[in-house]
């Protein structure tokens, strides 16, 4: 009986511990809170620098078109350099307009000599006119033999001048300097200056050189509103300064001006043309480049500036993740405007001075959840870097 008494308690023990530590083992275990780092929002000034998408221009462009008929003898430049302002481009034959010249040099001789007798004797029938010796038409007759003279020797001396201009016309010089483009010409072929034929090549000027770009309406419209509620300070006197970068990425050295903005909006594209000049004394931009301009001049005061990488792209707009004092994490949708260099990014509302935001480690941040803020790990490669420098200072 003792016995069994003790058999019925160990199997009622060995009943209750298993059954203590089932419930043991299936006890939820409290999940550990995230890790994430996070920045302080500091409200700071900064330069309000927007960009645009641009294309270089040339800043004088010049079609070189033959003002006169003839075949041409010579090319004297090298097509795709650059010449310089006077310097011979093309020859058109020039025996043809000599010989012109020459006639109407002739011409111009005979009436000279013509306007010099009708001069003389002018000059005899007025006082025997006077003495009744020749009549009144005598007078008007001389009178205007004389008068035609004149006016036959201005004509010829127009004919010379014409004759000098075309032979002038067969020398086609640059008339800027810049860069030549092809000859549409070739040495032996008959320029017929009324038809397509008649224009040459063409010298662009690329320095300065232009650069355009376009504002489209919703671009414009959001910069007056921002400048009215004074999140934007424009320069006075609307003095703005223009910095390149390149297609490589490269910036360029020169800095520029903006120059004209087009008064109306392009009905086609919604935008208006703004259009700055630069120096371009390396020649190393080229009329049709595409090009990053920057406009600066402008600033933004207290503006909020975070990392773009604690910025998320929610269903409704952008968000991003607030610590809350109690240290739980929050959703909070903020406004985004321009970016500020090559990692953050301007809030133009939804946050203020002080917030905290979770920067890396979002993927594991759940809202109304705690999280466990930690310090940003350190780079290896500057770290390494930076300890020469330590070392060189001690």
């Amino acid at each position: 009986m003792y016995i069994r008494v003790l058999i019925v308690f160990f199997v009622l023990a060995a009943f209750l511990i298993q059954s203590g530590c089932s419930k043991e083992a299936s006890a939820p275990q409290q999940r550990p809170a995230p890790e994430v780092t996070v920045v302080t929002v500091t409200p700071r000034d900064i330069p309000y620098t927007p960009s645009f998408v641009a294309q270089t221009e040339s800043s004088r462009q010049v079609d070189i078109v033959a003002r006169i008929s003839g075949f041409l003898d010579r090319i004297a430049y090298q097509e795709g350099d650059l010449v310089k302002e006077g310097q011979l481009l093309f020859q058109l034959d020039q025996k043809p307009f000599k010989a012109e010249l020459e006639a109407a040099r002739g011409v111009l001789q005979a009436q000279q000599a013509r306007f010099k007798t009708a001069g003389a004797n002018l000059k005899r029938v007025k006082p025997l006119t006077e003495q009744n010796a020749l009549s009144q038409a005598d007078l008007d007759r001389a009178q205007g033999e004389f008068d035609a003279a004149k006016a036959a020797v201005f004509a010829a001396s127009a004919k010379v001048k014409e004759a000098e201009l075309n032979l002038g016309y067969t020398t086609i010089r640059a008339p800027v300097t810049g860069l030549a483009s092809r000859s549409l010409q070739r040495e032996g072929t008959y320029v017929n200056a009324m038809a397509e034929t008649a224009k040459l090549t063409y010298v662009a000027a690329i320095d300065p050189m232009w650069v355009t770009f376009s504002v489209s309406q919703n671009q414009m419209a959001r910069i007056r509103e921002e400048s009215q509620k004074g999140s934007i300070i424009q320069p006075k006197s609307q003095d703005y300064e223009v910095e390149l970068v390149l297609p490589d990425g490269k910036p360029f050295a020169e800095r520029g001006r903006i120059n004209f903005a087009d008064p109306s909006f392009s009905q086609d594209t919604g935008s208006f043309m703004v259009r700055a000049v630069l120096p371009n004394p390396n020649r190393e931009l080229r009329p049709g480049m595409f090009v990053t301009a920057y406009v600066k001049g402008g600033l933004r005061p207290d503006a909020v500036v975070i990392p773009q990488l604690s910025v998320q792209q929610g269903s409704n707009g952008h968000i991003v993740y607030v610590i809350k004092p109690d240290g739980t994490a929050e959703v909070r949708p903020v406004v985004v405007g321009d970016y500020e260099g090559e990692k953050d990014i301007v809030i133009l509302s939804g946050l203020q001075a002080g917030d905290q935001l979770v920067v890396e480690g979002m993927l594991k941040v759940v809202p109304g959840q705690p999280v466990k803020i930690v310090e940003p790990a350190v780079d290896n490669d500057k770290a390494a870097a930076a300890k020469p420098d330590m070392a060189a200072q001690n």
